[in-house]
């Protein structure tokens, strides 16, 4: 039996079906739970002739973007949320798919537009230098097996899949930088040619570093979280085998792995010696950008569960950074204490005290493009308004530590459309996030970041800003479609959409329009302060 889902996207007059198991479930874009279900029984035939019409008007819409355009267009499109194929904002389609597979097998489910995932039960070997992963069926799990080039013994092949284990393969450039690995099944006998360098007890988990891997928008939603989906039912008890391994990601990301798994990292390509597993999960799941459904989890995790593990995974190097600055203060006062001049600090250390209860705003600043040209003045006008500012400025080898501990401790979040908002992530559920959309930016903001926090539990405003608060507005016409038309313009392609919107676009904002938005922030974060006081005091 077949089942038809129908939902409507969140801009009109798009409305498309997605075809599913009856067993399944499904998350769709922007709702996760259960969704309305027709059946529609097998022996009528007309409906069968009409579901097979449906299919195949199905598929050809699935397949003529592919045909009619260009790859790299296609692929940078969707990575800014600028393209036209909906579709591929889907979670699995047939997540139940693969739940159960037979010792010595192979199960690949294909059905997401995202990714793919196989998982391999029974003898599983690895070799690297062929990227391949080995299933030998029928030896069990001996320490001698037959090795892929011994001629010795006949290994017939079984079964042969390929996959690269990223989880955006509509998106071919992306998939370009991923490593294929070829899964086989062997009819093996046992032997004394191939020695298991080393037996694992565990499951093993392979994916890839690269794609977009560097921008961190596609770090989390990419890679992190369907990590922490695929794996989290495994408490802890995997083995994670990277492809196309980075030095710089371990080092970055090593804090969320620990807290995942158990045991080592592993280097695919780096370690020529065979690893031999009872299983292996080849490539990760994904629900959709930056969430987690609970639907599709076991124990019904949800994002915050997510945040839960980063609290985790960055605590204990906050509290070091607490106690060494303890430390230091207390130094510094000892140092104080022998000076002929110990005026200043007290001063200082008071002003710290009475800043203790203010407020905290957090704002990501940016350089390049997407600036906010007078950021000097918001942090004035905030400071007047009562917020105790900080400035977070995000680079690539930032320690991510340092800034959960920034995010972490903010009640109010403000930054400019862009990878950096990612870290809405590290605030705590219930604070405000206050996105700045410029101008053509509508829906990848909303999309990405807007409709995510929410789910997230913050208390998101989008400051949709006007041409006049645009740098643009000095560069065109006052009626040029840049300005007052921005979809138009985007249809025009991805190139013009970057060169114009994400690359040649800065904020000046009108601080008497934005002010409002503070002050609701800054009333929300006291009436929530006192609230918390209340109900502490009641206990």
């Amino acid at each position: 039996m077949v089942k038809y889902h129908k939902y409507q996207h969140w801009k009109k007059g798009e409305v498309y079906g997605v075809f599913q198991d009856e067993e399944s479930q499904k998350c769709l874009s922007f709702f996760c739970g259960n969704s309305t279900t027709t059946y529609y029984p097998k022996r009528t035939s007309p409906k069968l002739l009409y579901f097979m019409f449906l299919i195949l008007l199905y598929c050809c819409f699935i397949l003529i973007p592919h045909y009619f355009t260009s790859p790299s267009t296609f692929s940078l499109l969707y990575s800014f949320g600028v393209e036209d194929a909906r579709l591929l904002l889907e979670a699995d389609t047939n997540p139940s798919l693969c739940s159960f597979v037979p010792n010595g097998t192979i199960c690949c489910n294909r059905s997401s537009n995202r990714t793919d995932i196989c998982i391999m039960k029974g003898d599983v070997r690895t070799d690297s230098k062929t990227s391949s992963v080995f299933l030998y069926s029928g030896t069990g799990l001996s320490e001698y097996v037959l090795g892929p080039n011994d001629n010795n013994f006949v290994n017939e092949v079984l079964q042969h899949e390929k996959i690269r284990p990223y989880t955006r393969k509509w998106e071919p450039y992306a998939m370009s930088t991923v490593q294929e690995l070829g899964l086989i099944v062997k009819k093996g006998n046992s032997g004394n040619s191939h020695l298991c360098d080393v037996q694992h007890n565990v499951t093993a988990m392979f994916f890839s570093t690269s794609g977009y891997t560097g921008n961190l928008f596609h770090e989390f939603n990419d890679g992190i979280i369907p990590l922490y989906i695929t794996a989290q039912h495994l408490n802890k008890q995997v083995v994670f085998v990277i492809v196309d391994h980075h030095n710089w990601w371990i080092m970055k990301y090593g804090d969320i792995v620990s807290e995942l798994s158990d045991y080592p990292v592993i280097d695919f390509s780096g370690d020529n010696r065979t690893h031999c597993f009872p299983e292996a999960i080849v490539g990760l799941r994904i629900h959709n950008d930056l969430t987690v459904c609970p639907s599709l989890m076991k124990g019904n995790k949800t994002i915050r569960d997510f945040r839960n593990l980063l609290d985790r995974a960055y605590w204990p190097r906050i509290r070091g950074l607490i106690e060494d600055e303890e430390r230091e203060a207390q130094l510094n006062l000892s140092n104080l204490a022998l000076s002929p001049l110990p005026v200043a600090a007290p001063v200082e250390i008071s002003k710290e005290k009475r800043d203790v209860n203010k407020p905290k705003l957090a704002i990501i600043s940016r350089r390049g493009s997407r600036e906010i040209l007078n950021q000097d003045a918001l942090v004035k006008m905030a400071e007047g308004i009562g917020f105790a500012v900080e400035i977070v400025k995000p680079v690539r080898t930032s320690e991510l530590a340092r800034i959960y501990r920034v995010l972490n401790a903010s009640d109010v979040l403000i930054g400019v459309h862009g990878a950096a908002l990612t870290h809405f992530l590290f605030m705590k559920p219930s604070s405000v996030f206050i996105q700045i959309i410029p101008l053509g930016t509508d829906w990848a903001s909303e999309t990405y970041f807007g409709e995510s926090s929410v789910k997230f539990g913050l208390k998101y405003v989008g400051y949709k800003i006007l041409p006049s608060e645009s740098s643009l507005y000095d560069s065109y016409e006052k009626d040029d479609p840049v300005l007052v038309d921005p979809e138009t313009v985007n249809k025009k392609g991805w190139e013009i959409t970057k060169e114009v919107y994400l690359d040649n676009q800065n904020v000046r904002l009108n601080l008497r329009r934005f002010q409002k938005q503070l002050l609701r922030a800054y009333y929300y974060t006291i009436a929530k302060k006192k609230k918390g006081n209340l109900r502490l005091q009641s206990q």
